[in-house]
């Protein structure tokens, strides 16, 4: 095609020029076409198709090409065309874009001679040459490009050295254009002409060479044939591509991008593209979705975890997770690196092999409201005695389940905190009996499609805040949410008193057996208020000594007085020295035969555990009475005894050896050295929270490395910087509908101390095998619990918001597989609640496979070496059941 002229009638061939002419204009056509066939093989997909916009006299006729294409015959294609008139385009050419990605396809009117760039000679050899008058069909010209192919090459030749030329001049006006007017202009023709220029110095030597020509055109098309560009339309099927390739190929494309800029680029350009770079997100694939994820990186989690240049001590420690850590800590990730290469494999081997397929549903009698260790058929038929309770204590399997818990038919959304506490979606917990058995007391009731707790129990019907203020009325040095701030209620029934406490700033562990009461303790979690399933039986609660201010014991049916007083003895090993214990049943203040000699044992057995029986009070609007004792604060009374009963424990007895450790009928002495935890009363609440114990000295070395007083600081002062920067803003967590929170590994509870200001509460786990910092955490403020993670969590299922594990899955999974682990925190956690994992990058990858598996939706956040990954639980379960479970 002529420019700014007419053209010559097809098929015949110009005779103005002189040889010498001719000569000239082929060498530079040969040019051009090298130029733009270099650019051709930048390409590694088939493109979209550019509008050619020339200026030119009058109206101008448009080529625009369709998706380059050639069949394997050479058979001609639909060209279409696109009609600019005095710079308005009449119509609009479209096509699929397939897989490019969305800055490829991008076209801006003001910049359509820059993109129209991109058609090579070799595409317009195999197309029609449109003129200004030709008015003929699609058919028609693809019939006169077969005529006309040979007869044209000079003027094909004559109109690339034109266009070349003003390829150049149009890029000079694009740059001015967006420097002035378009500062959005698009990456792809930037990138076009970026890469058209540099190329026109490298194909030179190929000049007056026919040979040489002939030899570079066919290695541009066998270039074109080997980097995969087909010249038929791919069918909607055959371009599917999965999540892996299309984010290859992004990558691929991006880098061949920018290594074009590379070459020529102004300095407004590469301002601006270093600004694109650093602000792109980071693309996460989403399990078992065909779609990306973005989870951005300029956010202020990265800007405080990343920044090692402009704060280099706070990066240190933010971004490590947890501050330096010990020699003694270090010993125990040495023991993680140096363990088995067989170990390694298998660990890998199972967590590549998990998929949807292997999760079945948990075949066993307890359905939605299974406990692996409390429902253990097997185990309990194998018991010789119930007499203490042995059948309601755990008794995990000896391998741990990998089922799925099943929902329960209609399950719904928690409601949120506070509204909880007063109802609940009946189908969550579809159980009436309770409502049959202690709807008259007002424990709860059935009220269309929700249960309902009028905050009764069965000492307080008219509800829990009076009877609370009856107690402190009845002892005013109780002083709730002072002196007295953690708190054991024993056997809670639906813990109506410990959801009203918190009025009162007053934190409760209840717990009760899963018995005959079907399921109170669910409905307690349910309610959004801390509960665990456990029983006074055979061995001691999973606690350390002396950490309760106060434990309450409303008709909780325990035979204190029996056996030498065994289960009230651990409760004297819980309370702390000075402690209150509150007891209110039917022997306070009734008069019946069984009550009176209850009364009578009970009097003689706290008498010789020199407990002071500090009140005896009735309240008249409930019709109920509660007697209030208070631990001794010194050995005196034990050492004027006359009779030693109960007896001393020995002194190698540790009081802290709770985990699986059998009652004894014995009392520990009460510490007496001023430096020993237990002489003195914690600071009141809240100054204890932030506060280190009395009893941490600085020749004590800390978790991480420091003298013990200056660790709990540096953990305390971290865990609020992470809380703050990264949890309440980085993570996308909905904290409004956030209630109960599990700390898998506590430490000193930091964590738990950072969300103080929030409307949750956190169960702080102190593992089996950790320094037992548990004492800490409760000496603070707060409460926490023993446990062994290689065992399932004596809790119902679907029962907490959000679970964190901090550095714990890469130590614990040393002893234990990945699998059951991760299928109890989806046990444990319900839909929609959030799974924060901290920890090595390479556990990261374990955990981030199976909880893929899971359907979990999955946020992944780099800091330095180490990984955060944010998991949210949903609804899926598998469709099969396991054989046996």
């Amino acid at each position: 095609m002529a420019i700014g002229g007419r053209s010559s009638r097809p098929g015949k061939r110009s005779s103005s020029s002189p040889s010498s002419y001719t000569s000239t204009v082929t060498t530079i056509a040969f040019i051009a076409l090298c130029v733009l066939g270099a650019w051709m093989l930048t390409s590694t997909s088939v493109g979209p198709p550019q509008t050619t916009n020339l200026a030119s006299k009058g109206a101008t006729v448009i080529e625009s090409d369709t998706v380059a294409t050639e069949v394997a015959d050479q058979q001609p294609q639909n060209v279409e065309r696109s009609v600019v008139t005095n710079g308005k385009k009449q119509s609009v050419f479209e096509d699929n874009p397939g897989d490019l990605p969305a800055d490829a396809i991008k076209n801006d009117e003001n910049h359509q001679g820059e993109s129209g760039k991109g058609s090579s000679s070799e595409e317009r050899d195999k197309h029609t040459q449109i003129s200004e008058e030709s008015t003929m069909t699609t058919a028609q010209s693809v019939n006169q490009q077969v005529i006309s192919q040979e007869t044209t090459q000079n003027n094909n030749n004559k109109e690339a050295v034109v266009e070349a030329h003003m390829a150049e001049e149009k890029a000079v006006e694009a740059e001015k254009v967006a420097n002035s007017e378009e500062p959005q202009i698009t990456s792809s023709a930037e990138e076009v002409v970026a890469a058209v220029i540099p190329d026109h110095k490298n194909q030179g030597s190929a000049q007056g060479n026919p040979a040489a020509e002939a030899k570079v055109l066919e290695e541009q098309q066998q270039s074109r044939e080997d980097a995969g560009i087909q010249n038929h339309v791919v069918p909607a099927e055959e371009n599917k591509v999965t999540e892996e390739d299309q984010a290859q190929r992004m990558q691929q494309q991006q880098q061949q991008m920018q290594d074009a800029q590379k070459v020529e680029t102004t300095p407004h350009q590469q301002q601006q593209q270093h600004e694109e770079v650093g602000n792109k997100p980071e693309m996460i694939a989403m399990p078992n979705e065909g779609q990306l994820h973005e989870v951005t990186n300029n956010n202020k989690v990265l800007e405080v975890e990343n920044n090692k240049v402009e704060n280099p001590e706070k990066s240190k420690e933010v971004s490590s997770g947890i501050p330096k850590e010990s020699k003694e800590s270090k010993k125990s990730w040495s023991t993680q690196a140096s363990e088995s290469e067989n170990q390694k494999e298998r660990q890998k081997d199972e967590t590549k092999d998990q998929d949807s397929d292997n999760w079945q549903l948990c075949n066993v009698t307890a359905g939605p409201d299974y406990i692996p260790c409390l429902d253990n058929d097997k185990a309990l038929k194998k018991l010789r005695t119930t007499g203490h309770f042995e059948h309601r204590e755990r008794h995990c399997p000896k391998e741990p389940p990998t089922c799925l818990v099943a929902l329960p038919d209609g399950y719904k959304k928690p409601i949120p905190w506070p509204s909880s506490r007063d109802k609940i979606w009946y189908h969550n917990v579809p159980h009436t009996k309770l409502a049959q058995v202690k709807g008259h007391q007002n424990w709860v009731k059935v009220t269309g499609e929700f249960l309902t707790f009028p905050g009764g129990g069965t000492q307080f019907i008219h509800g829990a805040l009076h009877y609370i203020d009856f107690l402190q009325r009845a002892v005013p040095k109780i002083e709730w949410g002072k002196r007295t701030r953690v708190i054991l209620d024993v056997g809670c029934g639906v813990a109506s008193f410990g959801g009203y406490i918190f009025e009162r700033d007053v934190l409760t562990m209840s717990f009760a057996p899963k018995d005959e009461h079907e399921a109170q303790v669910q409905f307690a979690l349910e309610r959004g208020i801390p509960a665990i399933s456990a029983v006074m039986g055979s061995k001691r609660l999973p606690f350390p000594s002396a950490v309760f201010d106060l434990i309450h014991c409303a008709r909780c049916r325990v035979p204190w007085h029996n056996e030498g007083g065994l289960l009230l003895l651990e409760l004297n090993r819980l309370l702390r020295p000075g402690g209150y214990f509150v007891w209110s049943a039917t022997p306070v203040y009734q008069k019946l035969k069984e009550d009176v000699e209850i009364w009578q044992a009970m009097s003689a057995l706290t008498v010789s555990m020199c407990w002071d029986l500090v009140t005896i009070k009735r309240d008249k609007l409930n019709k109920i009475g509660a007697a209030i004792y208070r631990k001794p604060t010194t050995n005196d009374c034990y050492d004027q005894r006359k009779k030693n009963v109960p007896p001393m424990c020995p002194n190698d007895d540790d009081p802290n050896a709770a985990w699986s450790v059998p009652l004894q009928a014995c009392m520990h002495r009460v510490p007496s050295e001023p430096s020993i935890r237990g002489t003195r009363w914690p600071d009141d609440w809240p100054h204890r929270l932030q506060k280190p114990p009395y009893w941490l000295n600085s020749s004590q070395m800390g978790i991480y490395g420091k003298p013990a007083p200056q660790d709990f600081t540096a953990d305390y002062q971290h865990w609020k910087t992470v809380v703050t920067v990264s949890y309440m803003k980085g993570l996308g967590i909905n904290w409004n509908g956030v209630r109960n929170v599990m700390d898998m590994r506590a430490v000193y509870g930091g964590f738990a101390a950072a969300l103080k200001d929030i409307k949750v509460w956190v169960v702080n786990v102190v593992n089996v095998d950790s320094p037992d910092t548990l004492p800490i955490i409760f000496e603070r403020g707060l409460f926490g619990i023993y446990h062994d993670w290689c065992e399932s969590f004596s809790t119902y299922p679907r029962t907490y918001d959000l679970i964190h594990a901090d550095h714990l899955l890469s130590k614990l999974k040393t002893r234990c597989k990945l699998v059951p682990v991760l299928a109890e925190v989806d046990r444990v956690l319900r839909p929609g609640g959030v799974f924060i994992v901290r920890d090595e990058s390479s556990t990261i990858g374990e955990v981030e496979n199976i909880l893929k598996s899971l359907h979990w939706e999955l946020h992944l956040t780099n800091t330095n070496d180490k990984q955060v990954l944010s998991a949210q639980k949903g609804n899926w379960r598998p469709e099969t059941f396991s054989l046996s479970s």
